[in-house]
């Protein structure tokens, strides 16, 4: 079957990548070295995008305590998780702009030190404002680090159907961070306190770090040889102007669910959408865009990308509101409450590596779809859970989320990617997960929003059987958007 000539943009376009493949020169051009073992840089890369997820999860079972002994209200605990998530959202564009322009390994291995520096920075926080600062910092290292991950396993599997496989390996490993994060955070939190999810990741960085420089080859595009300088240039006005958009949008749910009112919240989302102005007008004249016209036309690009934002708008939101209910309306442990979760998260990392088979061979339109609808379903199950109910109740809702998200992760990925030519890979990488991780910063302001206090435990669970049915159109809404955009056939 022919490919829609809607997707083919020139900047984009799969043959000409391949063609520069072939022909790349090793000096000013395309730089490639090829490593001689492949499979232990893709698990060195897992091991990066590990450490992000891990800081998402092992977090989760962490609040009350942690609020406790800092005296947070909810709309605090959200910070801790959003500082994260926001900054890492909000810089993901440039970095994954700097990987290409810098090499890909070289800026995983500045990601690494930044991640494990702001990790210790927490871990020995004395108040909240300094844990979301170092949590902001976190992210940072995080936005650095993730894209290029992605990068480096691009360029290491060039084929794009053993890049698919590549990558539900990637998606299946490091999803494991998701199931460990509440098993580990809530036996941590039980023998150390809440300090020991933050430092926990210190050995971790210091062991990926050693692993990165003795494996993983310089690799990347470098842009050099007779551009000019401002091919070399990161849009810093297009960055400014998209971080300011992002962190004041989210404030402005945050403070609208805690009770701020309309004034403190009607401001912030003021501000946000005059950075969303000046972000349009910035990259409009810039001579390097954080998200070229070109890319932006290619309709299984977006496409894939507003999944991606749906799938963890809805996925990341849930997450935080089961934390609060498993423990703060049933009055489960931090442990028991990260056991409870794994019949989400463990379907997440069992489907992942299958998820990069079937796309391999069948495209990724397939296992997309069946991941939103079989989602979609577990979010409206979420109607049945109340303050009495057994955990049976609650079970189709983390199963249902689970495998719809073990469906989707690794297709929605390969999608995105290999609607770009390779050159393209880090900002590709850059795009996709600022499309998941700010969707999933949302995500938790709206749910925290929406559901308010667990105190308040009938206004709570409301607010849980309302979101459940809205999050699931949003997915069916993908599913549709999926059809429309994303290519049928498996990747040649």
């Amino acid at each position: 079957m022919a490919k829609s000539t809607r997707d083919r943009t020139p900047d984009i376009d799969r043959s000409a990548d391949r063609s520069a493949d072939r022909s790349a020169p090793t000096g000013g051009g395309l730089r490639r070295s090829a490593p001689a073992r492949p499979g232990l840089v893709l698990a060195t890369m897992c091991v990066g995008m590990f450490l992000v997820l891990l800081d998402v999860t092992v977090v989760n079972v962490a609040l009350p305590t942690l609020g406790a002994q800092l005296h947070s209200d909810v709309a605090g605990m959200q910070w801790v998780v959003d500082s994260y998530t926001v900054a890492l959202a909000a810089l993901l564009l440039t970095a994954g702009t700097l990987g290409d322009l810098r090499g890909h390994s070289r800026t995983v291995l500045v990601g690494l030190a930044l991640f494990g520096a702001a990790s210790a920075a927490a871990g020995l926080a004395p108040s909240l404002g300094f844990l979301v600062g170092a949590r902001a910092v976190q992210g940072v290292g995080a936005a650095i680090l993730l894209p290029c991950t992605m990068a480096v396993i691009s360029d290491t599997f060039p084929d794009q159907r053993a890049r698919a496989r590549a990558l539900g390996i990637w998606a299946g490993v490091s999803s494991l961070a998701l199931p460990a994060g509440p098993v580990l955070g809530g036996l941590l939190v039980t023998a150390a306190g809440w300090q020991a999810v933050f430092l926990v990741n210190v050995p971790v960085v210091v062991a990926a770090m050693v692993a990165c420089t003795r494996l993983v080859p310089p690799s990347g595009h470098p842009r050099a040889g007779g551009r000019g300088r401002a091919d070399h240039q990161v849009d810093r006005t297009g960055a400014l102007a998209c971080t300011v958009a992002l962190a004041t949008a989210v404030f402005a749910v945050i403070e609208w669910g805690r009770g701020a009112g309309v004034p403190v919240a009607g401001a912030a989302l003021g501000v946000a959408a005059c950075a969303l102005t000046a972000f349009g007008y910035a990259e409009r004249r810039a001579a390097r865009p954080l998200l070229p016209p070109a890319l932006m036309r290619s309709h299984a690009f977006v496409g894939a990308n507003l999944v991606a934002a749906a799938m963890n708008f809805a996925g990341i939101g849930t997450i935080f509101v089961a934390t609060l209910y498993l423990q703060e309306v049933r009055g489960h442990s931090p442990l028991r409450a990260g056991l409870e979760l794994l019949p989400l998260f463990v379907p997440l990392a069992a489907l992942s590596p299958l998820t990069g088979r079937l796309t391999a061979r069948f495209g990724p339109r397939p296992p997309m779809v069946a991941g939103l609808c079989v989602g979609a379903a577990g979010l409206v199950a979420l109607l049945l859970p109340t303050a009495r109910s057994s955990y049976a109740v609650f079970l189709p809702a983390l199963l249902g989320l689970g495998v719809g998200m073990g469906l989707l992760t690794a297709a929605v990925v390969t999608a995105a990617m290999n609607a770009v030519s390779r050159d393209r890979a880090g900002l590709a990488g850059g795009v996709n997960n600022t499309a998941r991780q700010s969707a999933g910063a949302l995500g938790v302001a709206v749910f925290g929003a929406a559901t308010g206090s667990p105190a308040h435990v009938r206004a709570f669970l409301a607010g849980v059987h309302v979101l459940g049915p809205a999050a699931a159109c949003v997915w069916l809404a993908a599913a549709v958007l999926t059809v429309a955009t994303v290519p049928a056939q498996p990747s040649s």
